[in-house]
């Protein structure tokens, strides 16, 4: 009887602190910081980078380069588990979204949902639609200048709707997210360190993942290496005149 209760006991201490710590969690998370200042404004430049960043993506993966580390990643686990991109998207960050709520709660935003449930979506769509008015076609097979062209002006185009999207600050997509909070955690290690590190894991993932589909690898790992050292920065550059506009 007695160890019953002692088990009963702990058991109920366990399920308090649970219920302490989601309280906590929801202590810092507020319905206000969906609607932050100038929120139609920010809204108009927000949705449509988000937007424009799925067309962006999909005509990358036509071209069979190199994408973002996180499409890269994502690509992989959906051909591994035979699933549509938007779904598997929504599976991913799905479960980094849980992880942004317990530790970062501040981070979401309008913004944060946009990207986990539109963006793959989008990719799809237009990968159907590429596929289906021969445009696909022309970038996986057409010659090696219009590629080239039709690629360098995707990534710039790319690089103008993330920072738009980020700079909106409507939220931080739980991808993100989640190098935030390992930076805040680890406050000696610079930031550049901490997101390269995370970008580079995303892309080994996707390995890992293509490795193990029948489907083999999708996507060039070393177009996403390099764009795991080189998005961020860039982003960032293009990004500070935006700033003054929103």
């Amino acid at each position: 009887m007695f160890f019953f209760e002692l088990k009963y006991s702990l058991t109920a201490r366990n399920s308090t602190l649970v219920y302490f710590s989601i309280i906590l969690v929801l202590m810092k998370f507020s319905l206000k910081q969906f609607f932050v200042p100038n929120f139609g404004k920010r809204l108009a430049f927000m949705l449509p980078g988000v937007l424009l960043m799925g067309v962006f993506v999909s005509i990358l993966v036509e071209i069979g380069w190199g994408t973002d580390p996180a499409s890269f990643m994502n690509l992989n686990i959906a051909s591994t588990i035979n699933w549509r991109l938007g779904n598997t998207e929504v599976l991913v960050y799905g479960l980094m979204l849980i992880f942004t709520i317990i530790f970062g709660s501040e981070m979401i935003g309008f913004g944060t949902l946009a990207n986990m449930i539109l963006i793959g979506y989008v990719i799809d769509i237009c990968r159907f639609i590429w596929k289906n008015i021969g445009f696909a076609e022309l970038l996986s097979n057409g010659s090696f200048s219009i590629r080239l062209t039709v690629f360098i002006a995707t990534l710039v185009l790319f690089v103008i709707s993330a920072a738009v999207y980020i700079n909106a600050q409507m939220g931080v997509a739980p991808y993100d997210a989640i190098p935030n909070i390992l930076s805040a955690w680890m406050p000696k290690i610079p930031f550049f360190v901490i997101r390269m590190t995370f970008d580079l894991s995303a892309v080994l993932i996707g390995v890992i993942a293509g490795k193990l589909s029948s489907n083999g690898i999708q996507g060039s790992i070393v177009g996403s290496v390099l764009m795991s050292f080189m998005l961020g920065p860039v982003i960032t550059v293009v990004g500070k005149p935006l700033k003054k506009l929103l």
